[in-house]
């Protein structure tokens, strides 16, 4: 059976036996509590839905998802679970009753039993990432050229955006509250961009895109840096994909250190 619950109370030592399990404890809840941060704050937010899976009575398995049903899209912020069976029948519930949807699971890549029933229906898996998070090196680096977002670039930035995600150029623009946008200039041509969030206790650079004609100039290094001092006194994180050692050494070279047992990887299931 499932049921959608308001309130966290009852599920608090559910939750807990998944913080220490390495093959099933969720990247986003562990991180949640290291910033002593509680998954009640998600559950009351608007377009946020907590599902409960019980069987004789037992609860054995809990999902968080954010739902906005004007856009037919849905994310799994959070999933606990080591019952195949409730894993199943939440995907089987989501397949039921999210007809025409997109949905992104973001989870831990060790959960195989979520894998598996992913697999099963034709999903696309994204490459597995690895969390970093900033350790506030104090850089001296040139950031001349990097300006914030202005209705003048407009055109360029949406030009040059990332057109696969689902923060396009036209929301992150409309999105003030939740992004910072910075642009790499030169003769008043966009050559680059970042987006990074700028709502949360622990941002993040959401995208960051470099023309390639640019690139091994050191224009993303500017970008990644003009973004961290904006960013001051607040944490940083980022996921990169674990195969891009380039990216990872750039990172690395500006202050962020790998999180272990903190990676995550994203399923991308049209419903």
């Amino acid at each position: 059976m499932i049921k959608i619950i308001h309130n966290l109370d009852r599920y608090y030592s559910f939750i807990d036996g998944f913080y220490e399990d390495v093959s099933f404890s969720d990247p986003h809840l562990n991180d949640m509590k290291e910033k002593n941060e509680d998954i009640s704050e998600w559950i009351v937010r608007p377009d946020h839905y907590c599902f409960v899976v019980e069987s004789n009575g037992k609860t054995v398995g809990l999902f968080v998802f954010i739902i906005y049903e004007d856009e037919k899209y849905m994310e799994m912020l959070a999933g606990l679970s080591k019952d195949e069976g409730a894993v199943e029948e939440m995907l089987r519930y989501i397949d039921e009753n999210y007809r025409g949807y997109h949905a992104d699971f973001v989870f831990n890549p060790e959960w195989l039993i979520l894998k598996k029933g992913l697999e099963k229906r034709g999903t696309h898996f994204d490459t597995e990432q690895q969390r970093m998070v900033y350790t506030h090196k104090q850089l001296n680096i040139d950031t001349d050229g990097i300006v914030p977002y202005s209705e003048k670039y407009k055109n360029q930035y949406i030009e040059i955006h990332e057109k696969d995600l689902y923060w396009v150029a036209e929301k992150t623009i409309e999105a003030k509250n939740r992004f910072n946008i910075f642009l790499a200039v030169e003769n008043d041509n966009v050559i680059g961009y970042t987006d990074v969030t700028n709502c949360f206790r622990e941002n993040e650079p959401y995208s960051l895109y470099v023309k390639p004609e640019y690139r091994r100039k050191g224009t993303g290094t500017k970008l990644l840096y003009k973004a961290l001092e904006t960013n001051e006194p607040k944490e940083m994180m980022l996921f990169v994909d674990i195969d891009n050692i380039p990216a990872i050494k750039l990172y690395e070279s500006l202050g962020f250190i790998k999180k272990e047992n903190a990676n995550t990887q994203t399923a991308n299931l049209e419903i």
